[in-house]
């Protein structure tokens, strides 16, 4: 794949997923870069779990609610 090509791929993206490629590409840069011989090559499970984590959130705050407390048909207690 040429490079034009990525550009113009990622350039029709949605914003918001214009930042998951870019989220990807530091991923790869910090673990296949230049320094990685310097750097510790694997994430350990604590440091996917979190940026996974983060990664399954974002932009949930932007997102409209769906149900309110009127919709509920039993309730906890």
């Amino acid at each position: 794949m040429r490079f034009e090509e990525l550009i113009a791929k990622v350039s029709r993206l949605p914003t918001v997923r214009q930042q998951e490629v870019m989220d990807f590409v530091t991923f790869l840069e910090q673990r296949y870069g230049e320094d990685s011989e310097n750097t510790e090559a694997d994430w350990s499970e604590n440091q996917f779990q979190a940026m996974s984590l983060d990664q399954a959130m974002r932009g949930l705050e932007q997102e409209p609610e769906l149900y309110s407390e009127n919709d509920l048909k039993e309730r906890w207690q």
